[in-house]
């Protein structure tokens, strides 16, 4: 709603169609309404009447709060026949107007059939961001940050740091690339026969495929083992081979600390190309840290041959 009452009053600017001169006091109004309807909760009483009660408050306020975006939306669909016909809008302009009035329609739809249907809303059809439309809701499962809004990243990390492979995932999971990616390495570096995997790549599927594709395929799995999969995770160089795999972990740590953590670009395209020259950077950092540290080793053995003779 802000960003098609902003659009359309801007649009207006220069015309001598007044109807929008309150559009900061219109933006102002469907916020405070919106705080509203967000505030309320759900009674915890075990009062039924008390519980009814409390569900009537919240649907009124969410009733009108969509009465009040519906009613701004026709008038910014009146406003933009006037436009048309007087022939004061450019497509541009037009085009990001009518974008942000569908999503303030599919809005008003989610609400009504969650707060007044009562029906879920399937995660494929909540929207985390109008502007940029590929952002995902991702589990982590961790301790302090469980969910994180943004778009998944796989890496895969060689013995020494640098950074072979990337792929940035679009609405998929750990275990449906686990295969394919690796295929795909292999492609770029047919010397790769041993890798080690997170706790989310496994399924006995994937276990599996890469024991074909890989001499040693470092796949934990998820839940309680059995005593085949002990054997196999107690191994000598299944827990070698795990001891090392945190050093993954500094990788993302250095991707993030490299501006990874935030994405200034936009759109899909825009995220995937800063992506690359990110992991470009890290591998150019990697590469300039072998290099000063094979110089420190050469000035010390030179020191060293002086001080012998």
């Amino acid at each position: 709603m802000r960003k098609a009452i902003s659009l359309i009053a801007k649009a207006c600017g220069n015309t001598d169609i007044s109807t929008w001169r309150q559009s900061k006091y219109n933006i102002k109004r469907v916020k405070k309404i919106f705080r509203k309807a967000q505030k309320l909760k759900h009674s915890t009483s075990k009062n039924p009447i008390k519980q009814a009660l409390k569900v009537q408050v919240i649907k009124k306020a969410y009733q009108a709060y969509i009465e009040f975006a519906q009613s701004n939306l026709l008038k910014i669909t009146r406003t933009i026949k006037k436009l048309q016909e007087e022939n004061l809008i450019s497509e541009k302009e037009l085009l990001e107007i009518i974008k942000y009035i569908k999503h303030g329609e599919k809005q008003i739809d989610l609400i009504k059939r969650r707060v007044f249907q009562g029906e879920t809303i399937l995660h494929k059809e909540k929207i985390f961001s109008i502007f940029e439309e590929h952002t995902e809701w991702i589990c982590k499962g961790k301790a302090g940050v469980q969910q994180e809004l943004g778009k998944r990243v796989c890496v895969l990390e060689d013995d020494i740091g640098f950074i072979l492979n990337h792929k940035v995932m679009r609405n998929e999971t750990d275990e449906k690339i686990a295969v394919s990616f690796v295929k795909e390495t292999q492609e770029k570096f047919p010397g790769l026969n041993t890798c080690s995997f997170d706790k989310g790549f496994y399924s006995p599927a994937n276990r599996k495929e890469l024991s074909k594709i890989l001499a040693e395929a470092i796949l934990p799995k998820k839940g309680k083992l059995s005593i085949k999969d002990k054997e196999i995770e107690y191994s000598e160089n299944f827990i070698q081979a795990r001891k090392k795999h945190s050093g993954i972990e500094s990788a993302i740590n250095a991707l993030e600390n490299h501006s990874l953590d935030r994405c200034p670009d936009r759109g899909i395209k825009g995220f995937e190309r800063y992506v690359s020259f990110a992991v470009l950077a890290r591998n150019i950092q990697i590469l300039g840290n072998k290099i000063q540290q094979k110089k420190k080793k050469s000035q010390k053995r030179k020191k060293g041959f002086q001080f012998a003779a």
